[in-house]
């Protein structure tokens, strides 16, 4: 298995993530609002009930998962280790959390439907969500759209930042990080037919009937999907569906054009430089910790006035 020793995130982050992710950060009250809170308020919460509700993997527990994902850490060049969890949990599923402890966590429904070859595909998609810095800005944007509506409904005059088009811009960016994590199951597996398997599986294999499932086919659905675009009417449908017509915004991209991008990449001249070992390399590795820009005084003005929003919310719930 390839190893990447001191890669940067920015050797294979995605374009459209980084776009995506610098119009997420211009929204006016993303960083202002969420960006002194995150470990407090999403982070220590879930580490707490995944300690208490959910199996911690290592040497003597899921051992051979462990021994997967210890590999993929290793060819990422992921520092410190993030943790490992399996939930109990039929959707077939993983994440990846978590600012000063990271970590990810594995349903036992995704592992009772891959193969070994298409868990290490997922560990090394989630280790790329840590490298890149996803789930810090996930947790981030998440909170400040929650406590933003809350304000809002409340007349407080931020009300705007959602209306601004904060949803929009963290779900845009959201689906478009998906595809820099794809890039990265890529790298460690070094096998492009096991990474389009996990997604074909992901998007409907049952493994019950899995030997009647085709990758060509799925591939060529794929190939038939983009052809849609021919219609600019079915162009208008896809954004609808991404966008809440379905009555729900989508935060991933279909399988089928996660497939596409990742196929273009496989063939393409940044793949195989870095395959050779010609690729931006970080002084520091791991994941990307996101500060705050806003100096001490400010932040802390900043952390009186949400303490104070925080007590007036508190006090019309208790209404």
């Amino acid at each position: 298995m390839p190893t990447y020793t001191g890669i940067s995130s920015e050797a294979f982050q995605h374009p459209l993530d980084r776009q995506a992710e610098e119009a997420l950060r211009s929204v006016p009250g993303f960083d202002l609002i969420a960006s002194k809170f995150v470990e407090f308020v999403y982070e220590r919460p879930q580490f707490v009930y995944l300690m208490g509700n959910s199996i911690q993997v290592g040497p003597r527990q899921y051992a051979s998962i462990y021994h997967i994902f210890r590999e993929c850490v290793q060819a990422l060049d992921v520092f410190p280790e993030p943790g490992l969890f399996v939930s109990q949990n039929p959707s077939v599923n993983s994440y990846a959390l978590g600012k000063n402890q990271p970590y990810v966590v594995l349903n036992t429904g995704l592992l009772d439907l891959l193969d070994e070859a298409e868990i290490r595909v997922v560990l090394a998609h989630e280790l790329g969500h840590i490298k890149c810095g996803h789930p810090i800005l996930n947790q981030m944007a998440m909170w400040a759209m929650s406590v933003a509506s809350t304000i809002g409904e409340m007349t407080f005059g931020l009300g705007n930042v959602v209306g601004s088009g904060l949803i929009y811009a963290f779900y845009e960016w959201r689906r478009k990080a998906e595809l820099s994590a794809d890039r990265a199951g890529l790298l460690v597996t070094d096998d492009l037919n096991s990474v389009m398997n996990s997604m074909m599986k992901l998007a409907g294999v049952s493994s019950k009937y899995a030997s009647e499932c085709s990758l060509q086919e799925f591939i060529r659905q794929s190939d038939n999907y983009q052809e849609l675009d021919r219609d600019n009417l079915n162009q208008v449908y896809k954004f609808l569906l991404y966008n809440g017509g379905s009555g729900a915004m989508l935060s991933h991209p279909f399988p089928v054009e996660r497939l596409r991008y990742l196929r273009d990449w496989a063939s393409s001249e940044e793949y195989r430089q870095i395959k050779l070992g010609n690729y931006k390399r970080a002084v520091s590795e791991g994941a990307v910790d996101v500060k705050s820009q806003t100096p001490n005084s400010e932040a802390e003005a900043l952390r009186r006035q949400i303490e104070e929003l925080q007590r007036e919310i508190d006090r019309r719930k208790s209404r």
